[in-house]
Formats: structure tokens, C-alpha cells, sequence
């Protein structure tokens, strides 16, 4: 039974993790009978949304604690995981991902990442272990493995910018329909696009489902280091 780690960044797609894309990626894993354990940074929010509004607050929110929505109270400090324990890791998409995991929001291409999200990325990569990435996920990605000295294909569907932004990395980008996936076979990750393209949960599901699966069988293949 495979070992999954899953990457939270909080509990709302406009400032922590895209929650309908992070229940599928555990529904998917549940379903495939995975030993899921999720986790977060447990530091401040860049900020917090109103996600009714749409407009910032003055509340302070930790990824962690908001994280925990997600992962019913079972959510672990990234900081304490170590690859080895870990089969493959699975990042989910939100904001959340390039304003606490990383800094991609606001600084885009040239972006820093979480110590300990890059951290742990680094160690699957080393280890040959998969890695799925899923919405904006591939975009701080793409930032970790430009500081390894790894090259990647990856997609988060067509967005232009961002696109760009991945090649600037020293990464390729290949355009994708939310249904579908982008699979790099050297270095053993899988991205899809989910919400950088929509338009609802019911596409989002067929392409989260398609990576969840093809991360599983990239478990039972071990990479040669």
C-alpha cells in the first residue's frame, strides 16, 4: 500500500488550497486504497479572503490550522516529514500555493519557496519518488526544480503568463485540456490542469483522477536513481 503525502496550503482557493481540487486528490487516493498523509507549513497566511466578497481581511490565519479543514484535524507540520517516510507526493492547486507555499503570487518567475515545501520536493526527486502537481502547483514546481538543476515537462493547461514563466525556469510547458494530464517519465512527475482551465468539478475530476492514478503506477515502477 502506497505512502502518499499530500500538500496543503490552507482552506479556500483564493488564499490556501483549491478545496474541491484537494478532496478529489484524497478521494482519488482513498479510492486507490493509498495511506494518505496530508500536510502544511505551519506558518501565517499571506493573507486572508473573504471568499464571499472577494475582498481581503483584516484576520490573520495559519496554513496549517486552515489546513486542517480540509484533512478533518489530521493535517502534519511539513517541517517533520521527511521524503523517505513518503511513496509520492501530491500538491494541490489554490492560491494558496503561490502565496504560502511560495512567494509566485507577488513575485512571480523569480518566486521563493517555502524552505521546507522545497525541502521535501528535493528529497522525492533524489529518491526517484513521483510527484504530482496539480493547477498552479506546477508553476512553484518549477521554481524547486530550477534550484535542483532538473529540466521538466509540465502544464497548467494554457495559461500564456504562466507558461512563460515555467520556460523561464528552465522547464518546457506543454498545453493540456483540463480532462487530461502531463506526464514527465524522467522525472517521474505528473501535472494537470484542474481550475487554471475549469469550468467545473465534474472536468476537474477526470484530469485529478488521471494523475492521481498514473502517480500510483509510477509507485509500483521504482525509478532507477
Amino acid at each position: 500500500m502506497a505512502t502518499v503525502g499530500v500538500v496543503l496550503s490552507g482552506c479556500g482557493y483564493l488564499d490556501g488550497a483549491e478545496i474541491q481540487e484537494s478532496v478529489l486528490t484524497l478521494l482519488a487516493l482513498d479510492r486507490a486504497k493509498a495511506t494518505v498523509r496530508c500536510m502544511a507549513p505551519d506558518i501565517d497566511q499571506m493573507h486572508v479572503i473573504d471568499h464571499l466578497s472577494g475582498k481581503e481581511t483584516a484576520e490573520r490565519r495559519n496554513v496549517r490550522v486552515e489546513a486542517a479543514r480540509i484533512a478533518r484535524g489530521s493535517v502534519e507540520d511539513i517541517a517533520a516529514v521527511r521524503g523517505e517516510e513518503l511513496d509520492a507526493l501530491v500538491l494541490p492547486g489554490g492560491y494558496g500555493a503561490a502565496k504560502n507555499l511560495s512567494d509566485y503570487a507577488v513575485k512571480g518567475a523569480a518566486c521563493s519557496v517555502h524552505p521546507d515545501v522545497a525541502r521535501l520536493v528535493r528529497e522525492m526527486l533524489g529518491a526517484r519518488k513521483p510527484i504530482g502537481a496539480i493547477c498552479i502547483a506546477p508553476a512553484v514546481l518549477a521554481r524547486i526544480l530550477q534550484d535542483a538543476g532538473v529540466s521538466a515537462t509540465l502544464t497548467i493547461g494554457n495559461d500564456a503568463a504562466t507558461a512563460r514563466d515555467i520556460a523561464s525556469t528552465g522547464n518546457r510547458h506543454r498545453p493540456a485540456p483540463v480532462t487530461d494530464i502531463v506526464v514527465d517519465r524522467k522525472n517521474r512527475i505528473v501535472t494537470t490542469p484542474a481550475y487554471m482551465l475549469g469550468p467545473s468539478i465534474a472536468p476537474v475530476a477526470k484530469g485529478i483522477e488521471k494523475a492521481v492514478k498514473e502517480v500510483l503506477e509510477m509507485v509500483k515502477r521504482p525509478g532507477k536513481r
